[in-house]
């Protein structure tokens, strides 16, 4: 993944920020997850600084809890490490009165994210720590040339998810389930993705989702996979979920 060339600008990508927080608790009660802070900055800045050094300008970031505060705290203009972004926002709560889940909301902001000329995108969530990620173009670029509906960051498990979710095979197709003696990988959410994942026959949520439908993103993927249709590697970067206020305390602590 560290291949070095920056992304065109034309390719966009969205920041997953709309989650509750539940294991977070109490933390979340008055501030969204992705504000709170890990190693001095809050922890979505981290995916969205390592967007900016890719060259990545055009991102969107969904919200729902507390969403207004993410808004106010990055507005619609981000400047870090003297680059800048525009930022637009898919307020999922504002819009619905709840969040969308993954695959819901990522259909809700693909009118932003994506068209039919210019249709890969990249996605990670914004309460995953993970200071070294890159993101380059020659990955974009192959992924694009593919075919293939996504491609998958994958990690080694950790403790609090140790089956895994997908494996990868010798070709580098995901898989739902490992071959005998293989190994399943947790799903780092950082993936690229084609548009056409998000619209029929693969997802049946009308485009745009102005219904507002919650999906979540798993059923989606797992149908591709079996399809042949979602590629994958490993990556062994520092990786973490922050989902809990122990591994925050760790993170904060120097633990990665």
């Amino acid at each position: 993944m560290r291949l070095g060339t920056p992304l065109t600008p034309t390719v966009r990508a969205m920041i997953l920020a709309a989650g509750r927080g539940e294991r977070m608790r109490p933390l979340t009660d008055h501030q969204p997850k992705p504000l709170l802070e890990v190693r001095g900055k809050p922890l979505i800045q981290w995916p969205l600084e390592a967007l900016l050094r890719a060259g990545l300008t055009d991102i969107v970031i969904n919200t729902a809890w507390l969403g207004e505060q993410i808004e106010e705290r990055f507005g619609s203009l981000a400047r870090l490490d003297s680059e800048r972004a525009t930022l637009r926002y898919s307020a999922e709560e504002r819009d619905f009165g709840y969040a969308l889940e993954t695959a819901g909301g990522i259909a809700r902001a693909l009118p932003l994210l994506a068209s039919r000329e210019n249709d890969v995108f990249w996605v990670v969530a914004g309460d995953v720590f993970t200071p070294e990620l890159t993101f380059s173009r020659e990955v974009a670029e192959r992924f694009a040339a593919s075919g293939k509906l996504a491609h998958l960051w994958l990690v080694p498990n950790p403790a609090h998810n140790a089956k895994g979710d997908f494996a990868i095979d010798q070709d580098g197709l995901a898989l739902n389930e490992a071959p005998e003696g293989g190994t399943r990988y947790t799903f780092s959410a950082i993936a690229l993705y084609r548009r056409q994942l998000f619209e029929p026959p693969w997802c049946t949520i009308l485009p745009g989702n102005p219904q507002g439908t919650a999906a979540p993103l798993a059923p989606l993927l797992r149908s591709a996979i079996e399809a042949g249709h979602v590629s994958a590697e490993l990556y062994t970067g520092p990786w973490t979920d922050v989902g809990t206020p122990e591994r925050l305390a760790q993170l904060n602590a120097g633990a990665s």
